[in-house]
């Protein structure tokens, strides 16, 4: 049985904490415009909380299936499914033991110029209700001064099973204890959001963005229309406009205007939930700080929520022998 323990990946410019408890960013530390650290990830000190789940879903990679499915079913070749209604009336990252909950191998820790650590878990067949056996690794590497990219693999070995891995960070870059992000800005590459029944399950349909709140396709403050949704944003962009590079789409670029930091994402996946950390509620995190709701950013870029349920969104069906690939690129700088 691994162990949970805490690795840390340095290269001179950023310095980053993982662990193989749910694959876990503790902390990232970047510089700002005067070229001091911050920790720009919300979190706890130690490993206990997390194990606890006192936060929710910090740092870790959810799956196998992220985001809400319909009452926790679906059926694939003729067999029906029923997994944990663990968000009622719905299935929610994966259930009660999900990607994030369990204790990941350590397969690897390199240090260096680039350090990275990999990570491995094998998912039994019916685990959580999902069909099959499943092989997952997720890599973290440094790839610049100040660049961490996130590789996510998966193989199923004896059935096909649905398969979207998630990245829950939640993002401050003012720092993990500055407040709350409503002054940052937001850019998101995606024409398209897939719109929320009141149980927050797509009604399938893919609406354009242009003329509406959800219109992020150039800067704007978060806060500007965030109070039109009532408590904040927690919707599924469809990733459809960014530029692409080394095979990945520019997916959004958040702005902090306080220490002029810059996060720009690139994925590979088709979609991304962005929330404002709606739910959040006085959990006391990293050196006794506060975190409250919108103090943070997730943009968890993902297979579309319900998409089992959904036959006109893309499939997240993974047959045995083929490989799910996900990729994503953080970028960090100050202008």
């Amino acid at each position: 049985m691994a162990e949970p323990k805490i690795f840390e990946l340095n290269n001179g410019g950023m310095i980053v904490k993982v662990s193989n408890l749910g694959c876990t960013i503790l902390s990232l530390s970047v510089p700002d415009k005067h070229g001091n650290l911050g920790d720009v990830v919300l979190g706890f000190d130690t490993l206990e909380p997390y194990q606890a789940s006192l936060g929710s879903f910090f740092g870790c990679i959810v799956g196998r299936v992220a985001n809400r499915i319909k009452e926790g079913k679906f059926s694939l070749n003729g067999v029906d499914y029923t997994l944990p209604i663990n968000k009622p009336p719905n299935s929610l990252h994966g259930g009660h033991k999900g990607f994030d909950k369990v204790v990941w191998e350590v397969a690897e820790h390199k240090e260096g110029e680039h350090p990275s650590v990999t990570f491995k878990y094998h998912s039994c067949d019916g685990e959580e209700g999902y069909p099959g056996d499943l092989s997952v690794s997720a890599t973290y590497t440094l790839t610049s001064k100040t660049t961490l990219r996130l590789d996510m693999e998966a193989v199923p070995v004896n059935k096909p099973t649905p398969v979207s891995l998630a990245q829950h960070t939640y993002w401050n870059l003012g720092g993990h204890n500055s407040g709350d992000i409503l002054d940052n800005t937001a850019q998101l590459w995606a024409n398209h959001v897939t719109p929320v029944d009141q149980n927050l399950i797509p009604t399938g349909e893919i609406m354009p963005v242009k003329g509406t709140p959800f219109d992020f396709t150039t800067e704007k403050q978060i806060s500007r229309d965030i109070q039109q949704f009532g408590i904040g944003y927690d919707h599924n962009y469809v990733l459809d406009c960014g530029d692409e590079r080394d095979g990945l789409k520019h997916a959004a670029r958040i702005k902090d205007p306080k220490s002029s930091r810059v996060l720009d994402l690139w994925t590979n996946a088709p979609g991304m939930q962005f929330y404002t950390a709606n739910f959040v509620n006085g959990v006391v995190g990293k050196g006794g700080a506060v975190y409250n709701k919108h103090s943070a950013v997730c943009l968890e870029t993902q297979g579309f929520p319900n998409a089992v349920n959904t036959p006109n969104f893309p499939s997240i069906i993974v047959q045995p022998g083929d490989k799910y690939i996900h990729n994503m690129v953080y970028e960090f700088s100050v202008e």
